[in-house]
């Protein structure tokens, strides 16, 4: 018997389109981290943002964005900002359904991401 990848697990692409949909509200809505977004392609970070969550989680999709620390270096991003980010992905996640441990792994990869996000 082969285990669900954590793509599956997390119900695959309609559901992480889900999850990024819900991310994103909570993101926009925050006044810290919304003034970093008013110039973007919402719809075009959306769907960069599900093949991110998608090819880190097993899925299908690859990534072909840019390197993170060349993604965000113009950003002078904070401590602050990278937990605020990480806590609603944890929330959108949560509000999505996806259980515990689940949720811990995908906060996880991405929080492996801090020091190239935040250029160190």
């Amino acid at each position: 018997m082969t285990r669900a990848t954590l793509y599956e697990r997390l119900g695959g692409s309609d559901a992480i389109e889900a999850v990024v949909d819900e991310f994103y509200d909570r993101v926009l809505a925050d006044a810290q981290l919304a003034p970093y977004f008013e110039d973007v392609d919402m719809a075009r970070q959306r769907a960069h943002q599900t093949a991110f969550i998608a090819a880190v989680t097993g899925g299908p999709a690859e990534y072909d964005g840019d390197d993170m620390r060349e993604a965000h270096a113009h950003l002078d991003l904070s401590e602050s900002d990278f937990a605020a980010v990480a806590g609603h992905l944890d929330d959108a996640l949560a509000e999505c359904g996806v259980d515990d441990g689940d949720r811990e792994t995908v906060v996880a990869e991405v929080a492996s991401l801090e020091p190239a996000i935040l250029g160190r």
